[in-house]
């Protein structure tokens, strides 16, 4: 089968979002570390995309680029990242200013760190609204807020308090209220549940759902949990050291994992059938500074052989809709 140039889902349709070969290195004294390093992926209008892994893997860096906000030492290499056809590589601070909020979103992981403590939550919805140009009566203006507020199942008084008079899972409401507040078409969130309790998070959860099936827009949900991923996504991107090492529609990813590194993840996961027994993953993951030849995981891979140790695995769509980067399904020493 012939590499596509990026995956999207298995149905027939136009994706909102396509990444290309979406390259991040983060630039040190001793040499260019690749955080992201070609990564690409697409997904439609109405779906979920989770993105998991280990620590470092990647998956905050393709979040922070997708939203152009890498900084120094940090630079996006190459690649492209397209909404209904526009790059939002290459744009001016100020285009993708407006395009913040408009078209593409994000729920950043602790929202105690996203909202301003000192400012009510009405001001801060404001802001974002008269920034992208939206002038308004005072009393549409209210209106509008109390709409936003419950659209995410918050009382519209909420809007009169500061961020530190709600509780973590309010927080987090008030930063999907501010998501949404233009109705972008993608939403991105960076591990939105993390810090809260597993009842506040279910309800973070449907709170996403809702919102997301209101707008109709596509949700990235970015993460560790892969019990969270099993119930909140269509599709799962697993993610190791900078790149996707298997991509597919979640149910297969329990089911029948293909690469070895989400075989491993999966039977480290605790099970009910063997109470008290854990599995690791042996090893670490790879410097990104100093990245080996030949496959990433290869290291720590119980099924590595000899090409493993030289030829980089290109991510290769093996059977419908499963996409994986590994050697072990190569035909004839080619790429499938």
């Amino acid at each position: 089968m012939a590499i596509q140039e990026r995956p999207g889902s298995a149905d027939v349709g136009t994706d909102v979002l396509s990444v290309r070969d979406l390259r991040v290195y983060y630039h040190t004294p001793r040499g260019a570390v690749r955080a992201v390093d070609g990564v690409s992926f697409g997904i439609k209008a109405g779906e979920r995309l989770g993105l998991v892994g280990e620590s470092g893997s990647g998956k905050t860096t393709i979040a922070l680029a997708l939203m152009q906000l890498i900084r120094p030492p940090g630079k996006i290499e190459g690649g492209e990242v397209l909404i209904d056809g526009e790059n939002l590589i290459g744009l001016s601070d100020e285009q993708m200013r407006q395009r913040r909020l408009a078209v593409i979103a994000m729920v950043a992981q602790g929202a105690m760190n996203s909202l301003n403590p000192v400012i009510r939550v009405r001001d801060q919805i404001v802001d974002a609204l008269r920034d992208h140009g939206l002038r308004l009566s005072k009393q549409e203006l209210e209106s509008r807020i109390a709409s936003l507020l419950t659209r995410v199942g918050l009382p519209p008084h909420v809007a009169n308090m500061h961020p530190h008079e709600l509780s973590g899972g309010m927080k987090q409401r008030v930063c999907i209220a501010i998501a949404i507040s233009m109705s972008p078409k993608v939403i991105i969130a960076d591990e939105p549940t993390s810090a809260l309790d597993v009842v506040v998070q279910r309800q973070v959860m449907e709170t996403l759902r809702n919102v997301q099936l209101d707008l109709g827009a596509a949700i990235i949900l970015v993460g560790h949990d892969m019990g969270l991923m099993a119930q909140a996504v269509d599709r799962l991107g697993v993610m190791y050291a900078g790149n996707l090492a298997e991509l597919c529609e979640i149910r297969a990813v329990f089911e029948e994992p293909l690469h070895p590194y989400t075989q491993m993840l999966i039977a480290s996961l605790p099970s009910l059938d063997q109470k008290g027994v854990f599995q690791g993953i042996p090893g670490l993951p790879p410097s990104l500074l100093n990245k080996p030849s030949g496959c990433p995981f290869r290291t720590r891979c119980p099924q590595a052989f000899d090409k493993c140790a030289d030829v980089t695995p290109l991510l290769t769509e093996v059977k419908p809709g499963r996409w994986v980067s590994c050697h072990l399904y190569d035909v004839d020493g080619v790429p499938a």
